[in-house]
């Protein structure tokens, strides 16, 4: 592991604050672990409900909570955690490693020096359009949405709803075909 830190902080052209490599990473880098308080997933739910409700409010950085097992998460709403400001992109060069009681950002391939760190957030398409993506790249969807649902989110943007209420009945059908395949199966 290298001496100095792989990262630094700065502005980002995605969203505010954003980390970048400060020198060239190798895949399979363990580049900063997610810090945090331990928490259980009653507690989770309960924080990230209220965070969530607070964020909308001011307009500020939503929940930093992150799922580290089948029982517990990681609270990463502190100060000491600079991973929490790292951005979501729909072609991410980072991912997220549960290793033990750590959560790690790792090289998902090789990233320069200067890039910014960017990973999937892995947001469930239930509320996409609460979550505006600005990653700006090629393959951009425009919504945080989890890699294996932006298909299901290009369709309904496909149909082209005129209002919220109209993307969220599109969901909500979407949700129930869902259940009745699964059903059926």
């Amino acid at each position: 592991m290298s001496e100095e830190p792989y990262y630094y902080v700065a502005d980002s052209g995605i969203h505010q604050s954003g980390v970048f490599a400060s020198m060239d990473i190798p895949e399979g880098t363990y580049i900063i672990e997610y810090l945090g308080e331990k928490i259980s997933k009653e507690e989770s739910q309960r924080r990230g409900i209220e965070w969530d409700s607070y964020a909308q409010e001011e307009d500020i950085g939503r929940v930093y909570i992150f799922e580290l097992n089948e029982e517990y998460d990681i609270d990463g709403n502190s100060d000491d955690n600079v991973a929490k400001l790292i951005n979501h992109s729909c072609e991410e060069n980072c991912e997220a490693v549960v290793d033990g009681d750590s959560i790690w950002i790792t090289a998902k391939r090789n990233i320069s020096a200067a890039d910014e760190l960017t990973f999937d957030y892995g947001f469930d398409m239930s509320h996409f359009i609460d979550h505006p993506c600005l990653c700006g790249t090629d393959n951009c969807l425009g919504y945080i949405v989890r890699r294996d649902q932006r298909q299901k989110i290009r369709k309904l943007l496909y149909k082209k709803p005129t209002s919220d209420s109209a993307y969220k009945a599109l969901i909500k059908e979407q949700e129930e075909n869902e259940s009745e395949e699964t059903t059926e199966a």
